[in-house]
């Protein structure tokens, strides 16, 4: 018997991640040039989270990753159940992040989505913007 999904599974544009040579040029550019401002940076993981400010949404600047939207779900576990079971792929993951876990998938057509959720919560940061912990989300 296939997945079935209970209601919507991707639920929102989590994150835009753009690919950056490193942080401090790419906050140059997004957070000095173009007035975004700084939510968190890990640089452990080579990333940071800019505010977008009509939206939930977040420009996350990354040394590592390809530039691709990330899709945020209720669970990635479930999500990959559902999107396998209509046809998609699993191409990675699931696996665990700081702030809960993520996946990548296809659809059929060969579009890659990356889910993530947030089952541990939010990053906390300092007055820099520096991450110092993950906390529940409220």
């Amino acid at each position: 018997m296939s997945a079935q999904a209970p209601g919507p599974v991707l639920r929102s544009v989590d994150a835009v991640v753009l690919t950056v040579p490193d942080l401090d040029a790419g906050l140059r550019f997004y957070r000095d040039g173009l007035g975004h401002d700084l939510l968190w940076r890990n640089d452990d993981l080579g990333q940071a989270g800019l505010r977008c400010p009509e939206s939930a949404t977040e420009i996350v600047l990354s040394t590592g990753l390809p530039p691709e939207p990330n899709w945020l779900v209720r669970s990635v576990d479930e999500a990959v159940e559902v999107i396998t079971a209509a046809g998609g792929q699993l191409l990675s993951g699931p696996g665990e992040i700081p702030v809960g876990r993520v996946a990548t998938v296809s659809d059929p057509f060969g579009n890659r989505l990356v889910l993530v959720d947030l089952s541990k919560g939010l990053y906390t940061t300092d007055q820099h913007g520096q991450v110092t912990g993950v906390a529940p989300e409220r």
